[in-house]
């Protein structure tokens, strides 16, 4: 049974300063955390709070995902994050994530029936994608084309209507795979990929990757499995920096589609989405399991720019419970397909020395989900360029999650963080005349450097 949050004793705020003293609500959460409820505090105190990356400031209430980073623990609506992908698929996840139980065998069929309904394009999407080039970055062209289904399916954009936004969020998850697939065969000048019904989603997911017109494609379990766990997961992981996104443009009223997009481009970012591809580089510099006592030791110097990719996290403070599971991925791959990847054994040995040493075990240095998931996406046959794709289809259910339950809170607003401001006080405008040389700090460099490689400032 799901618990919400219950008002508590609240806290007592003195300003050493003047002496004042305010009273503010508390909360206590589901899992026993207590909040302070600041909304009050400017308009009755006026101070602000400072708060870089919001570390410290909760800005929404939700019952979708809890984690506690201390404890290595991810629930989603109650569930161990291990269970779902050991005993579950990604429908399930996707099911439970936006309707918030698990469904029942009839409402499994009718879920998987809908996605599948809605996995094909619109046929003039096929020129959207060719107004780019053929290098272009696949999440350079998600980005685009996620945000032009608005344009394409006016059906489904607004979202004062509850069957309207249903109807978006199933047509984004059933069309995230395609469009995915459709950037990855569009950059290898192969025919746009098409959906097949009867797979499953993982498994339509593989086909339109790596099927040819002219064979028949057959589909392996195993690799079929490693996909879904992929998948699971990724799906959500609370109050991220794309989830984040989403909620923030979603709190303006934009369409979903747009909203969507906005967390993809949050998510190439590569501190957040693009680690996995950080990991497979760092052991290609590492070499051989002989080389890995030296970086061990750069990546204990403060002074060295070497830093062990993989490991750590901005919120597990113990072994991410996603790693767990990714390990297993990754020996069951890497079986089914005979590769012997050494830098699985490098990844493997690096994690065994990292857990014993003393420097890694004090700053609470565990590997997460990216130390893996890249050598499976790698073993799959994925470029490097389609690993943050693959991030962005698993995680956008959760998007669209974090995104419906955003619209039905009563006390959302839209988003308007505060500043501490640090510049220049009120000054008295001086008209083009009065203004002395030393007043201008701009430095002009880039434009004479400009001008002498043959170029302008307004070229590139």
């Amino acid at each position: 049974m799901k618990k919400s949050d219950t008002p508590d004793s609240g806290f007592t705020l003195t300003d050493n300063q003047t002496g004042k003293t305010w009273k503010f609500p508390g909360h206590t959460g589901a899992m026993g955390n207590r909040l302070v409820d600041i909304r009050p505090m400017y308009s009755t105190s006026g101070l602000l709070t400072y708060d870089p990356g919001f570390t410290s400031t909760a800005a929404c209430k939700s019952d979708i995902t809890y984690i506690d980073g201390e404890k290595g623990i991810l629930l989603h609506r109650g569930y161990p994050i291990e269970d779902l992908a050991e005993h579950s698929d990604y429908m399930d996840v996707c099911y439970l994530l936006l309707y918030g139980e698990l469904p029942t065998p009839e409402q499994k069929a009718s879920f998987d029936t809908e996605i599948r309904y809605h996995t094909w394009l619109h046929e003039q999407l096929a020129r959207f994608y060719q107004g780019f080039m053929r290098s272009a970055h696949p999440m350079a062209i998600m980005v685009g084309v996620v945000g032009a289904l608005s344009a394409f399916y006016h059906d489904s954009t607004d979202i004062s209507d509850p069957e309207q936004r249903q109807l978006a969020a199933h047509r984004i998850i059933a069309k995230m795979p395609n469009i995915g697939a459709s950037a990855f065969k569009y950059s290898l000048g192969r025919p746009f990929p098409i959906p097949i019904n009867k797979y499953t989603y993982a498994e339509n997911l593989l086909q339109m990757m790596f099927s040819n017109p002219s064979e028949e494609y057959k589909i392996n379990p195993v690799l079929a499995k490693a996909i879904d766990r992929l998948l699971i997961l990724h799906a959500d992981h609370e109050q991220n920096a794309s989830t984040s996104t989403v909620r923030l443009a979603g709190s303006s009223g934009a369409n979903p589609y747009a909203c969507i997009a906005s967390g993809i481009a949050s998510l190439w970012g590569p501190a957040h989405g693009g680690a996995n591809e950080a990991v497979l580089n760092m052991l290609d510099e590492i070499g051989t399991v002989k080389n890995i006592k030296k970086y061990i030791a750069k990546a204990h110097d403060k002074d060295d720019s070497f830093r062990l990719m993989g490991f750590g996290h901005r919120v597990y403070k113990n072994y991410d419970p996603r790693a767990k599971v990714m390990q297993k991925s990754c020996h069951e791959v890497l079986t089914t397909l005979g590769i012997d990847d050494p830098r699985l054994e490098l990844a493997m040995r690096l994690e065994e020395i990292a857990l014993s040493d003393d420097y890694f075990l004090e700053k609470k240095l565990f590997p997460n989900v990216d130390f893996y998931s890249g050598i499976v996406m790698k073993a799959l046959g994925f470029p490097e360029s389609m690993f943050t794709v693959m991030f962005a289809i698993g995680r956008t259910v959760g998007w669209i999650a974090h995104w419906r339950e955003m619209l039905g809170d009563g006390d959302q607003k839209i988003g308007r963080p505060r500043q501490m401001y640090t510049g220049y006080k009120k000054r008295k405008y001086k008209p083009v005349s009065n203004r002395g040389h030393t007043q201008n700090k701009i430095s002009w460099s880039w434009l004479w450097r400009g001008k002498k490689n043959g170029t302008t400032a307004s070229e590139g």
